[in-house]
């Protein structure tokens, strides 16, 4: 039988969504693109905030009308079924099989049972994934879950505390995505920074980091969500003295008001977060910081977002995003006072969005002259220029670099690229000879 895939949310997602692809791909499956020609739909599904849930429950209806046609089972997984699986199992019945996060170890007998009425067993297996991101990047996940229980967070509820990978595991996984021709490897986890602490009583991080960098083939490492507590000297060195590691935190910040800070259940304080900054930019130059904040968080004031509101004019982070204060059933933020209304959250976001778009304008115009090694992943529509990105650019997250077309190169070439142009979020340039 043919098996379509949606993966929904984060890429934490998409890893789990690549392991069942291989796992079908395995057991003599076909996979296919379409979901109108699918004899199987699986949807991997978020929860996370109203958006996302809206979303899952529009593309399961979506993918139910395929019902009608070819498709025969449809299944739902990830974290929407962990948080809602009885609601979900009354209100959808066009769905065949729901399967939560808590379930996966047996995913496969409870597919199969569906299918042909019999147990067998088979657990996701990272090293057979079939990696969906391209001939040269693949995520590398480091953990699962999140100890942190930020108070506006649903994860730890959802996915449920956090639990390391084996050393080895990982680097064992690492060296089979290198021998298979990826370049770039993204180490991914709720909260990297938190790698190993629970199975070894240290966080093993800068470690993991250096080891990938030793494997042949490997050219760049990059690792997301790095909480700011965490990061100390011995990881800003790790990145600083390893040519491989991309000069670039993702550091989930979500404010810098104390008393908002403190309320969220953060285990930091603005101090800590404007010295790491300033530390990052020293110790590493041409590092590139990528932050996200959350505004109209229950009880923020007006002089709360007043300091956050200076704290983007004046600390200029390379890459921001803000996303309104979303109520999610459960969590300790959904119980407080002082809950921010609607059309206030939305104005605050919109405004620290309009002060980023200038703050990132001025960013890419003052890269402009400069050279940077890019690796050419596509061509725009018209073939006129290449699509890259360099160490500054996260999959997915960021900005891209658009190279004017050069017939001597092609796709997955690294190359060097002089800017030549920029806007609010992308870069124009043309290689160097």
């Amino acid at each position: 039988m043919k098996v379509g895939f949606v993966s929904l949310g984060c890429n934490k997602n998409l890893v789990v969504t690549e392991c069942l692809i291989g796992m079908f791909k395995n057991h003599n499956y076909e996979i296919e693109n379409d979901p109108s020609k699918s004899d199987i739909i699986v949807i991997n599904t978020c929860g996370f905030i109203d958006e996302a849930k809206n979303e899952a429950i529009e593309t399961i209806l979506e993918m139910a009308d395929y019902k009608k046609k070819n498709c025969k089972y449809l299944i739902v997984i990830g974290c929407l079924v962990t948080r809602y699986k009885k609601e979900l199992i009354k209100e959808l019945p066009e769905v065949d099989l729901f399967i939560s996060i808590r379930e996966y170890n047996k995913m496969w007998n409870l597919i199969n049972n569906l299918i042909y009425k019999k147990d067998e067993e088979d657990l996701l297996d990272y090293n057979e994934r079939y990696i969906t991101t391209g001939n040269n990047m693949a995520y590398l996940k480091i953990a699962e879950g999140c100890s942190n229980c930020c108070a506006y967070c649903a994860i730890p509820m959802i996915q449920g505390r956090y639990i390391s990978r084996k050393y080895e595991d990982i680097i064992n996984e690492a060296k089979s995505l290198a021998s298979k021709g990826y370049r770039e490897i993204v180490v991914i986890a709720q909260d990297t920074t938190k790698y190993g602490i629970d199975l070894y009583g240290k966080s093993r991080l800068s470690e993991l980091l250096n080891d990938l960098c030793k494997i042949d083939g490997i050219k760049w490492v990059r690792f997301l969500y790095a909480y700011p507590e965490s990061i100390d000297d011995e990881l800003i060195n790790t990145v600083k003295n390893n040519d491989k590691i991309c000069n670039y935190f993702d550091i989930p910040i979500q404010h810098i008001s104390d008393d908002v800070l403190k309320n969220m259940n953060r285990s930091t304080d603005s101090k800590t977060i404007k010295n790491l900054i300033k530390k990052l930019r020293k110790e590493i130059p041409g590092v590139v910081i990528r932050t996200t904040l959350i505004a109209g968080f229950p009880g923020e004031t007006e002089e709360d977002f007043n300091k956050l509101c200076d704290f983007v004019n004046e600390y200029k982070i390379d890459k921001l995003g803000c996303f309104a204060f979303s109520k999610e059933n459960g969590t300790k933020a959904s119980f407080m006072d002082n809950q921010i209304k609607s059309n206030i959250k939305t104005k605050r976001k919109n405004k620290i969005m309009k002060l980023q778009q200038s703050i990132s304008k001025q960013i890419m115009e003052d890269k402009i002259g400069k050279t940077y090694e890019v690796l050419l992943e596509d061509f725009t529509d018209d073939l006129e220029y290449f699509i890259g990105r360099s160490y500054m650019d996260a999959p997915e997250a960021d900005g891209v670099i658009y190279v004017k077309y050069n017939e001597k190169y092609g796709l997955n070439e690294f190359v060097n690229v002089k800017i030549i142009h920029s806007n609010e979020y992308d870069l124009i340039g043309e290689i160097v000879e």
